[in-house]
């Protein structure tokens, strides 16, 4: 695992948005295209930090089409358990 150096940190604001953004459109887009929809414009590494953040706290999962998927509602998961989503 290579460390890398964040030169600034997200706001609770920024994570937030970044949140309800991904809730709203989950399942639909990966992550430019999700990044593109963000209601205000933000730096694509922060984006990119709040997105490994939420990966790491088991809030969100990328599919191996890199579809971003909100999964902290656990009835979603087992949903889409049964339905047969393949991750990476």
């Amino acid at each position: 695992m290579v460390e890398t150096t964040i030169l600034h940190s997200p706001t609770l604001e920024s994570v937030i948005m970044v949140e309800k953004t991904i809730q709203k459109y989950s399942q639909e887009c990966g992550k430019y295209q999700l990044w593109k929809k963000l209601p205000k414009k933000m730096m694509y590494q922060t984006f990119q930090t709040i997105l490994d953040y939420l990966d790491n706290s088991g809030k969100i999962m990328i599919d191996k089409d890199g579809t971003i998927i909100w999964t902290y509602n656990p009835k979603q998961i087992r949903k889409l358990i049964s339905q047969g989503v393949k991750l990476r």
